[in-house]
């Protein structure tokens, strides 16, 4: 379970310390641990915290796939006592949009088999998918101040999530020129397993996540870089 307390820790240290002229015995120490024991409390607590925003992260990059694959694995995740989710977020959660997700992710994924429809939905996804990478970090990030939560949870949710949905309108619509769309339902196979796997990857093991999210996101700022050096292509 993530819980994130990266600003609110409170704590105190009480060991045993020999006492003045008898060294056989002890006595009560406030704060007399080495600064690695003193502060193992706190360090756990943002390793938490780390861990947490690690997970936000890795989800709001499946939002880039597919929108409501890593909302409905949220949902799941925190009826599991899997992750905890910000004040604020529990509605996420909640049975009902566990429900509504469910619904959402299943139209989706059917929509995106419709030749041409995966093409038109693209337009509509890639906002939502920013929107959507936004929600997952902030809602991941504990109780940090709004003026910090929404700046970070825009850039690293919702900059991720545009990024990586971006790159797949790009790799889907160079499949509908070459294939005549015939090829599409391989890439949104692709993105249906990469979304599913991303999901599950960035709950687990948040760490091995945030190391995939890095190289897709430096394979895709490449492509996206080519792509514009060379128009005509």
């Amino acid at each position: 379970m993530y819980h994130s307390y990266l600003f609110h820790y409170r704590m105190t240290v009480i060991v045993l310390m020999p006492a003045a002229g008898d060294p056989e015995q002890g006595s009560l120490c406030k704060g007399c641990l080495p600064s690695r024991t003193r502060y193992g409390k706190r360090d756990i607590n943002e390793m938490q915290g780390v861990m947490a925003f690690f997970v936000g992260v890795g989800l709001s990059a499946t939002c880039g796939f597919r929108i409501f694959v890593p909302l409905l694995g949220m949902s799941i995740a925190h009826h599991a006592g899997a992750i905890t989710l910000s004040h604020g977020f529990e509605w996420i959660g909640s049975w009902p949009a566990t429900i509504a997700f469910a619904v959402a992710m299943i139209v989706e994924v059917i929509a995106y088999y419709i030749p041409w429809v995966d093409n038109l939905l693209d337009t509509i996804a890639t906002p939502a998918a920013v929107v959507a990478g936004t929600i997952t970090t902030a809602s991941m990030v504990g109780d940090m101040a709004p003026l910090l939560r929404w700046p970070l949870a825009v850039i690293a949710g919702g900059g991720v999530a545009g990024l990586i949905q971006g790159t797949s309108v790009l790799v889907r619509g160079a499949s509908s020129a070459t294939t005549a769309g015939l090829g599409n339902p391989v890439v949104s196979t692709g993105e249906l397993l990469a979304s599913i796997v991303g999901t599950i990857v960035s709950i687990v093991l948040p760490i091995a996540a945030i190391i995939l999210v890095a190289l897709i996101v430096f394979f895709a700022l490449k492509r996206i870089l080519r792509r514009r050096a060379q128009p005509g292509l």
